[in-house]
């Protein structure tokens, strides 16, 4: 049976804060995504999303999908994923390879898969080889800054929070200079102790290899799970010997590019976790290929997740699929990065929203990406590019 893409409608939507909140790199006043809707000439449709990186504005891998991509894929074959996934990148190989450009292929790329997987009546999961776990862990991503600096005591009110909320992994955006990072850390730690509960860190390159070294030794004793993005994403020398010196696993990758750029990482030795995003490492196709690569080299992948339900779903799908990389009985396996920051495109966004069962997140067995989108949110929030 022959099926071809008949259309590609590419999304932008955007939904302004009534509280803007900070990370290390930037206030963030608005949320967006974008969205890419590939449509078969059989009645089937797929979604995907491109990954608005830090404060990237959704219109640069809107227009990378309408001119760059599109061209390229209409009538053609969605069963053929990763025949398209190499037109693209082969295409785009002189101007792409890193960045909005990949995004781009990230969100067409998702949206290949959940029709793949609807055409087959087969969750992704199955298609990748079947799922090493059935429940995954949520790990609660939070403690952004309202104010900047000075807010250790809400920040140890959120971490309660999350904990009654029956989160028991943790990650603490840090990066607003080093005294005020340690503070807020020992407050945290203070409403936690004897709550088992497991903490990450995440300064999102705010520091040189120094000031990081620093931080990393200042928290030594925190049995942190891993240290995220200690320097800038170029600085890969620096990833090395920070790994080297400190004994806390050091995390990266969300700012990391197809398998060309991870093995660059994987052979300088510069990371224990892989973190790539699915909605900007080269989709689910491209993030297969990163875990496969990964494995060969011993390092554990746990994606990068702040996007949308659609990207939420994307990942879920592909947790669920990676095997662990040091086996054992009680071999440690990958978490979900669960968001906590106010984001209209979670729950508004699906007519099945995401819900957490006895904490722990339930992998859909419905087929491909197994949400179903609520167009009129769509429509509520969508911008013109």
């Amino acid at each position: 049976m022959s099926i071809k893409i008949k259309d590609i409608i590419v999304h932008v939507i955007k939904s302004e804060l009534d509280i803007p909140f900070a990370f290390s790199q930037g206030w963030v006043k608005k949320r967006s995504a974008t969205l890419v809707e590939i449509k078969t000439d059989d009645g089937l449709a797929g979604w995907g999303e491109a990954f608005c990186q830090g404060l990237e504005p959704p219109e640069i891998s809107a227009a990378v999908i309408e001119t760059a991509l599109k061209p390229l894929l209409l009538e053609e074959s969605p069963l053929d994923i990763e025949v398209l996934w190499h037109k693209m990148y082969n295409a785009t190989r002189d101007f792409g390879r890193k960045g909005s450009v990949i995004s781009g292929i990230s969100a067409v790329d998702i949206a290949l898969w959940d029709i793949l997987g609807k055409f087959l009546n087969q969750p992704i999961h199955q298609l990748l080889g079947g799922a090493f776990r059935k429940k995954i862990k949520p790990y609660a991503t939070g403690f952004y800054r309202i104010k900047g600096q000075g807010e250790a005591t809400r920040l140890a009110e959120e971490a309660l929070s999350h904990f009654e909320n029956k989160f028991d992994h943790m990650k603490i955006k840090l990066g607003f200079g080093l005294q005020d990072d340690i503070k807020c850390m020992e407050a945290i730690y203070d409403v936690l102790e004897n709550k088992n509960v497991t903490l990450m860190i995440d300064t999102n390159h705010a520091y040189g290899r120094s000031e990081a070294f620093t931080l990393g030794e200042a928290l030594k004793d925190y049995n942190l799970r891993w240290y995220e993005e200690p320097v800038t994403p170029e600085d890969i020398q620096g990833y090395t010997e920070l790994r080297s010196k400190l004994n806390i696993p050091i995390a990266g990758g969300e700012n990391e590019h197809t398998l060309y750029g991870f093995r660059t990482l994987f052979e300088a030795k510069a990371v224990d976790i892989a973190q790539p995003d699915i909605g900007s490492c080269g989709g689910i196709s491209g993030v297969r290929h990163i875990i496969n690569l990964a494995q060969s080299f011993g390092v554990e992948v746990n994606p990068h997740v702040w996007g949308s339900a659609v990207a939420q779903a994307a990942s879920i799908q592909v947790i669920a699929s990676i095997p662990t990389t040091h086996h054992s009985i009680y071999a440690r396996s990958p978490i979900l990065e669960y968001d906590q920051s106010s984001h209209p495109f979670r729950r508004e966004l699906l007519e099945n929203p995401l819900v957490l069962d006895k904490g722990m997140v339930n992998v859909s067995s419905k087929p491909g990406l197994g949400i179903e989108i609520n167009l009129d949110t769509v429509n509520k929030y969508k911008c013109n590019f």
